[in-house]
């Protein structure tokens, strides 16, 4: 299965890169750029290789299990100048927002951002309820995401697999929906955002160790592009 995914995932890279070299020989783009590939850079590149589609073929095989923030982002792709170009404005998001979080891993991803909670930060054990810390860290959140107000959310709930699914499944739900809930009280808008849990099923750690257990235990959040960004992109208003 490893060697099919790899193999895959290069033939995917490869049918995109000629893609994007089509797309060089008819787009105009300054050479008044440092040297260096930023994050911006690199979302255009990812988009120029294939675009929507392939971004969602892209975005399964990153980001593994569909429903993975990774895999949601990539999934939005949009590609080529345009995707440069969003790249740009999720810089400027993920600075403020690494500034302002406290806890939180705040990682670029393509023309997106993708911010993991651990759930230690934010809830008590067994609880689905955010402490008063917490709350004023996802209000924080909130006042970045209305002001890049052209962006959908993807809110995910993860646990470990200590417990049952029937008691990890609801809970990685409520978790999910409490700071989706945060978030909509501070006046972002609720079409904006998807709450989901995964219980246990998605692990990025091995439950066998403490460390790897305390790693499953998270919350993620997804921000990309809407279609209202995307099309000002593609028009080169960004």
């Amino acid at each position: 299965m490893k060697f099919f995914r790899s193999s895959l995932t290069f033939l995917l890279a490869l049918l995109l890169l000629v893609n994007n070299f089509a797309q060089a020989q008819t787009s105009t783009v300054s050479t008044d750029k440092p040297k260096g590939m930023s994050k911006t850079l690199k979302g255009g590149i990812i988009g120029g290789l294939g675009g929507a589609v392939a971004g969602g073929v892209a975005g399964r095989l990153i980001g593994g299990k569909s429903g993975t923030a990774k895999g949601a982002i990539i999934g939005a792709v949009v590609g080529g100048t345009a995707g440069a170009l969003i790249g740009r404005k999720m810089d400027k998001a993920a600075a403020e927002l690494r500034r302002d979080l406290e806890g939180a891993k705040v990682e670029r991803v393509g023309e997106g951002i993708k911010i993991t909670f651990a759930s230690g930060i934010l809830f008590g054990t067994n609880s689905s309820s955010l402490t008063p810390e917490a709350a004023g860290n996802i209000d924080q959140l909130a006042a970045t995401l209305k002001k890049y107000a052209d962006t959908n959310v993807v809110i995910e709930g993860h646990t470990d697999s200590s417990g049952s699914d029937a008691i990890n499944q609801p809970l990685s739900e409520r978790r999910a929906q409490a700071v989706s809930n945060e978030i909509q009280g501070q006046g972002v808008d609720s079409g904006r955002i998807t709450a989901t849990g995964y219980g246990s099923t998605q692990p990025v750690g091995d439950n066998s160790t403490v460390a790897g257990k305390a790693a499953n235990r998270r919350v993620e959040v997804a921000i990309f592009a809407n279609e209202k960004m995307q099309k000002a992109a593609k028009k080169g208003q960004l």
